[in-house]
C-alpha cells in the first residue's frame, strides 16, 4: 500500500484513485472545484453496529437447513463486515466534509447527499445555508421493499438523496442519457411510448443488492448500481470526475467507471478498501493524516 505525497494525490491527467484514510484529510488535499460529480453516502447514525455476514452453503444429510427437493444443508459464516454507526455529535462529523465538498465542485457540478429519515431534515437545511437555497435541485426519494415491518408504525422503507448544484445557472443536467424505466400503466400511453419508457421522477423504486446476486459484495450497507449509474448518466458527461468520499464496496466507482467517468474513492475502513480494490482491480494508497 503506497503512501503519495499531498502534491502527488490527484491532477486531472491522474488514473482511478482508491484511497485509504480520513476522507476528510484526504479531500482537504484535492484543489478546488476539481469534481464534476461528489455523491456522499455517510454511515446514517443508527445508533447501532451494521453487521453483514457472508455465507457458504454445504450439503449436509445432518444439515439443519432444508433446501430444493429435501437436500439438506450445513449454513456457515465465511467473513462479517462491520462499522459503528454511531456518533455523538453527528453534524460536527458531517459538517466539515460537507463545505469541503462544496469547495471541491465544478462550477457546473451537483452533490447528492444520501440519508434516511433521522438525520435528511437537518441536512436540508445545513446544505440550504452552505449552497443557497437556489442550489436545491431535488429531494429524490428511492423506495424499496424488503427486510421486518414494524406493526406500531408505517414500516419506513425509502432513503433520501438531496441533490444541490454549485451554480443554478451552469449546473449540467442530462435527462436525454437516463436509462429510461417501464411505465407503470402502459395501457395509458401509445404503442412507441410504453416500448421506449419513461424518465424517471423524483421517486426511485429500486430494489436493494440481492443476497444471491452478482453484485453482492458482503459489505454492509452497499447500495445497488442502478442508482448509482442512474446518477452519473445525468450529473455528469464522459472523462469527467466523481468523487466518493465514503466509498464503501466502491459502487460509486463501479458505475462511473462503466460509464466512462473517472473516479476518485476514499474509505477509513481497511475492509472496505480491500472489498473495493477486489472489485475495481484498484491499487490502494495510503493517505496519512
Amino acid at each position: 500500500m503506497s503512501s503519495p505525497r499531498p502534491s502527488e494525490l490527484w491532477s486531472p491527467a491522474s488514473p482511478d484513485l482508491l484511497l485509504h484514510g480520513d476522507n476528510l484529510d484526504v479531500m482537504a488535499q484535492l484543489p478546488d472545484e476539481s469534481m464534476q460529480l461528489i455523491y456522499l453516502d455517510p454511515p446514517f447514525n443508527t445508533g447501532r453496529a451494521q453487521r453483514r455476514a457472508t455465507t457458504r452453503s454445504t450439503r449436509d444429510p445432518e444439515g439443519t437447513h432444508l433446501g430444493f427437493a429435501g437436500t439438506s444443508y450445513t449454513r456457515t459464516i465465511e467473513a462479517l463486515s462491520s462499522y459503528d454507526d454511531t456518533f455523538a455529535d453527528y453534524w460536527a462529523f458531517l459538517a466539515p466534509r460537507l463545505i469541503e465538498a462544496h469547495r471541491l465542485l465544478r462550477d457546473d457540478g451537483t452533490l447528492y447527499l444520501h440519508l434516511d429519515w433521522r438525520e435528511a431534515h437537518y441536512a436540508k437545511v445545513a446544505l440550504d445555508a452552505l449552497f443557497g437555497r437556489e442550489c436545491f435541485l431535488n429531494e429524490l426519494i428511492w423506495a424499496y421493499d424488503y427486510g421486518a415491518k414494524s406493526r406500531r408504525r408505517w414500516p419506513t422503507k425509502h432513503d433520501t438523496i438531496l441533490v444541490y448544484v454549485k451554480n443554478p445557472a451552469t449546473y449540467y443536467f442530462d435527462s436525454e442519457a437516463v436509462d429510461r424505466e417501464p411505465y407503470m400503466a402502459p395501457g395509458l400511453v401509445t404503442p412507441e411510448k410504453a416500448a421506449r419508457g419513461k424518465l424517471p421522477t423524483d421517486v426511485w423504486w429500486h430494489t436493494i443488492v440481492p443476497t444471491s446476486g452478482a453484485e453482492k459484495t458482503g459489505y454492509p450497507t452497499q447500495k445497488p448500481l442502478g442508482i448509482l449509474r442512474r446518477i452519473v448518466q445525468a450529473s455528469t458527461r464522459e472523462g469527467d470526475w466523481v468523487l466518493d468520499p465514503f466509498a464503501g464496496s466502491g459502487t460509486t466507482a463501479a458505475a462511473a467507471r462503466a460509464l466512462g467517468r473517472r473516479t476518485v474513492s476514499i474509505d477509513a475502513s481497511a475492509d472496505a478498501v480491500a472489498v473495493a480494490a477486489r472489485r475495481l482491480d484498484l491499487g490502494v494508497a495510503r493517505v496519512e493524516r
